[in-house]
């Protein structure tokens, strides 16, 4: 990358920067290099979106690489961020998934026995969950982008290993269910804050990837969340406690202790990230620029927030996330399992980690061919297709042939974790603007996370062993996957072809763009716009192009 590119590419024009932020410029063996920084509103100054200006230093380092330099030093910088952001984030989302679900596994060992739960309060005690996580989900994304994530984050994983803790000590219904909706009140802001989180770190091409891993990772060590759970039923009558209130306490525990490490483990946005040089920040700042140019900017105003909530494909995608999230819900319980066969427990649980561990591989798999090729509507296409297919044999197989049946499941959970993974991907593609990123990911992940309600309440002990209601809705999910992702291929298809007739091709990399100039506003009809409205215009820009 030369010098002049690499200006170009990641700073503001001289004019612009000597005009209105009052940025210095320098002089190296190619003229003048300026050294601004996209900055729109300074006091947000903790936002990804109003990072402060970099050394002069680092630009100039920067910009003396040659091609071969600066893809080198870009591929060390990508293994750098994947070793120290993915593996702990991937740490978060296991715990936060065993938090969740362990309550099959109390349910296996007592739990509705002594606490004399009817199948109704049971079903209620894992849907309240889902509730609180699904209403906050929103609000925390917002708070998330306004507070440093290093504090926000632990301050909920804390509150919610609390009330995890103290599900161990609950004599009756109210107290189990008053539990759970404030588990899921502290667990909502986790997995949405975690993929908004890697949008201000990663370029649009390399975000599935990232998604899938520690989604997928954490479902696959998840996996075994349940034999772990077993094992720590083993410590019934340690201190006048049921081996199920030991699953609670014991996993409790453990994300107390990961809560307070990850002060120091979770890192805030890259401009203030200490395991970078001064370098390394300047080049994940100016890879971001480069990419999303104006969408990296902007702050919070309620003109943007309307644009998230009236924009038809943040709800087209709230109904395709609900489809992957939905089967997600309803598959792989060592309880639907034990229906197989003549299992005891512990069988039970082994038989329900081999599904994970294929939903691992094709997630991954898919996450790479889908960011190599820049697809995400046809991988959910297909996906969705496999997991109705599994779903439909589930429905139809009878239950005498057990074997045929736990090869259905496999069939199904081949598709889950890649619907899940890409659909998150393609929804962090979409949006442009951050705080509207922020909101609509907060929507789609709440309507997401309200398959969890429905999976709890189509699952019914009364339709076992053949579950019928549950596969059947789960069936339905996959196919509302199916058809919202085609609708939103199409939308965006003509949009962009819309786009490129009316305005020509979209800026290139190398390309400068002087956005208060009045050939720049001319050749993209932006006459009269103030730089702020610009801003906020997000994937509304016409130079804008949607990942398909």
């Amino acid at each position: 990358m030369s010098n002049k590119q690499y200006i170009e590419n990641g700073a503001l024009s001289p004019e612009y920067g000597e005009k209105n932020l009052g940025i210095s410029t320098i002089e190296n063996n190619s003229g003048s290099i300026d050294n601004g920084r996209y900055v729109s509103t300074p006091e947000n100054g903790k936002m990804p979106d109003t990072m402060p200006d970099h050394s002069r230093a680092a630009a100039e380092t920067i910009a003396r690489m040659s091609p071969e330099e600066y893809a080198l030093a870009e591929k060390k910088l990508l293994r750098k961020l994947d070793l120290k952001l993915i593996p702990w984030m991937t740490l978060l989302y296991l715990l936060s998934f065993i938090d969740r679900v362990n309550v099959g596994a109390a349910k296996l060992v007592g739990l509705t026995t002594e606490l004399h739960l009817t199948s109704l309060q049971y079903s209620n005690a894992s849907m309240i969950f889902f509730v609180s996580y699904v209403a906050f989900e929103v609000p925390s994304n917002l708070v998330l982008k306004k507070l440093r994530p290093s504090r926000w984050i632990p301050f909920t994983m804390i509150c919610w290993a609390i009330f995890q803790t103290t599900m161990g000590l609950v004599t009756n219904y109210g107290q189990l269910l008053a539990l759970r909706f404030c588990l899921g009140l502290f667990e909502s802001g986790l997995f949405p804050g975690l993929n908004f989180y890697l949008t201000g770190w990663y370029k649009r091409d390399e975000i599935n990837r990232r998604c899938a891993f520690f989604f997928g990772g954490a479902v696959l060590a998840g996996a075994f969340g349940g034999i772990f759970g077993y094992a720590l039923s083993k410590m019934d009558g340690v201190g006048g406690k049921a081996g199920w209130a030991w699953i609670f306490i014991m996993e409790g525990l453990l994300t107390f202790v990961v809560a307070v490490l990850s002060f120091w483990m979770i890192h805030d946005w890259p401009d203030t990230a200490k395991f970078l040089t001064d370098v390394e920040r300047e080049m994940v700042l100016s890879r971001l620029r480069k990419e999303q140019g104006l969408a990296s900017e902007g702050g919070f105003t309620w003109r943007v927030i309307k644009k998230a909530l009236v924009d038809w494909k943040t709800y087209c995608l709230m109904l395709m996330y609900i489809g992957a999230a939905e089967p997600l819900y309803s598959l792989f319980t060592p309880t639907i399992i034990a229906y197989l066969g003549k299992f005891t427990i512990s069988q039970s649980l082994l038989l329900s980690t081999p599904p994970y561990v294929l939903m691992f591989i094709t997630t991954m798999g898919t996450a790479w061919l889908s960011d190599k090729y820049q697809r995400r509507g046809f991988f959910l296409m297909g996906w969705s297709l496999v997991g109705a297919i599994g779903y439909l044999l589930l429905l139809t197989i009878p239950i005498h042939k057990p074997g045929a049946l736990y090869f259905a499941v496999f069939i199904s959970s081949s598709a889950v974790g890649p619907l899940i993974a890409t659909t998150i991907a393609w929804t962090g593609n979409t949006f442009g603007n951050h705080y509207k990123k922020a909101v609509s990911m907060g929507l789609v992940f709440s309507a997401g996370n309200s398959g969890g309600i429905v999976s709890s309440q189509a699952y019914r002990n009364k339709d076992a062993p053949r579950f019928l209601p549950g596969h059947g809705t789960a069936l339905a999910f996959c196919l509302l996957n199916f058809t919202m992702a085609v609708i939103l291929y199409l939308g965006v298809s003509r949009e962009n072809r819309r786009r490129e007739e009316q305005y020509g091709p979209p800026p290139g990399p190398d390309e400068d763009q002087e956005y208060d100039s009045p050939e720049y506003q001319a050749k993209w009809g932006l006459q009269g716009m103030s730089r702020k409205e610009i801003v906020e215009l997000g994937d509304d820009h016409p130079a804008f192009r949607y990942i398909l």
